[in-house]
C-alpha cells in the first residue's frame, strides 16, 4: 500500500520559512517523480515544484522561484520544500504527490498517489 505523508507545515509569520517533507513508502520511490501541489481555499490545486527521480531535473511554479527549493533524499525514500521567504499568498495546504512516468509534469492529473495535505498558514 503507498503511502505518501507530509509533515513540516505550520504557522509563520510572512518573510519566514518552513521546511516541508514528505516520506514515501509502498512504491519504488527511485523510480517515481515526485511533486509538491497546494490548494488555497475556494481555490483550485495548483502545481509547486517538481523532481525528477535522479533529480536532475527540477520545475517550479513562477510565483515560486528563486524561494522555494524541492530536493530528495532516495536513501530516505524523502522529497522536501524548503520554502523560504514567504508571502501571505503561500497559505496553502500543501500536498506531495507522486508519478511513475518518469516525466516531469506539472498537471496533477498525471500523479498517481498523493498524500494527505499538510497546512501552511502565513500571518502578516
Amino acid at each position: 500500500q503507498v503511502q505518501l505523508v507530509e509533515s513540516g507545515g505550520g504557522l509563520v509569520q510572512a518573510g519566514g520559512s518552513l521546511r516541508l517533507s514528505c516520506a514515501a513508502s509502498g512504491l519504488m520511490f527511485t523510480k517515481h517523480v515526485m511533486a509538491w501541489f497546494r490548494q488555497a481555499p475556494g481555490k483550485e490545486r495548483e502545481f509547486v515544484a517538481a523532481i525528477s527521480a535522479s533529480s536532475i531535473t527540477t520545475a517550479y511554479t513562477d510565483s515560486v522561484k528563486g524561494r522555494f527549493t524541492i530536493s530528495r533524499d532516495n536513501a530516505k525514500n524523502t522529497v522536501y520544500l524548503q520554502m523560504n521567504s514567504l508571502k501571505l499568498g503561500d497559505t496553502a495546504v500543501y500536498y506531495c504527490a507522486a508519478d511513475y512516468s518518469g516525466l516531469v509534469f506539472r498537471s496533477a492529473e498525471n500523479y498517481d498517489y498523493w498524500g494527505q495535505g499538510t497546512q501552511v498558514t502565513i500571518s502578516s
